[in-house]
């Protein structure tokens, strides 16, 4: 039930957006519903249609509907939305209610390339344990992670990175993550990964590396991630000095 408080300074156009972004986050209104037209809510709540195709644009801009001739007015797959800090994927998706899943496509050793062994501070060629993993948010593919960490730091097994995330895998080990260099950028996904993440040949993907220490100043994990841009992004505070 959306209750529109008219004596408010708050546009009504975004209160009408807000109480829709609610439902949307709450799971009152699921992906694939439609907003009939816009022109129900408007009779309901005693709304102009101006007013309510202003608030449906604005949830447009935000990804969080998709307006389409003939088809009205849909909600759509929120992003998942992953803040820039020193933080595993899975504890970022289990604090956001995003029902995080792994598939773990490949566990084991491997020799170290000369990216790697360079970020690990290892000889190239010597061995690095490999971890190639499929995560999943609320049921759907968004991201295919693949880490490698200097042998002999830990060993998980395939049933515990499907069950949980690889740092809090490092921080039961007694390892302390204390500082990453990162790296975002964007390229086109390619056949296999089309595949994997379920999108389209021409989509785009959001990348990541990232080499993370710990206290003591040593590599202990280098990853390589790529991302679903059509559900996931990356969010960053800025802070004035």
């Amino acid at each position: 039930m959306i209750t529109l408080d008219r004596s408010s300074p708050v546009p009504l156009y975004f209160q009408l957006a807000q109480a829709v972004e609610r439902a949307v986050e709450s799971g009152r209104l699921s992906p694939g519903t439609r907003l009939d037209n816009e022109f129900q809510p408007a009779g309901q709540l005693g709304l102009s249609r101006p007013t309510v195709r202003q608030a449906m644009q604005y949830l447009a801009e935000k990804g969080m509907v998709v307006r389409r001739r003939g088809l009205g007015t849909r909600i759509v797959q929120p992003k998942v939305r992953r803040p820039l800090e020193l933080s595993s994927l899975y504890d970022d998706l289990q604090h956001d209610g995003q029902e995080p899943a792994t598939r773990v496509l490949s566990l084991g050793l491997v020799p170290a390339s000369d990216v790697v062994a360079s970020c690990l501070k290892v000889r190239p060629g010597s061995d690095v344990l490999c971890a190639e993993r499929l995560r999943f948010a609320r049921g759907q593919p968004i991201a295919i992670m693949t880490n490698y960490l200097p042998k002999g730091l830990i060993s998980p097994t395939q049933a515990e990175l499907e069950a949980t995330g690889l740092y809090r895998l490092l921080r039961a080990a007694g390892v302390t993550l204390h500082s990453a260099t990162q790296s975002i950028g964007a390229r086109n996904v390619t056949a296999a990964e089309s595949r994997l993440l379920e999108e389209t040949r021409a989509a785009a993907l959001l990348t990541m590396t990232r080499t993370a220490h710990d206290d003591g100043g040593l590599a202990v994990e280098y990853g390589t991630h790529v991302n679903s841009a059509s559900r996931y992004n990356f969010e960053l505070t800025l802070m004035s000095s």
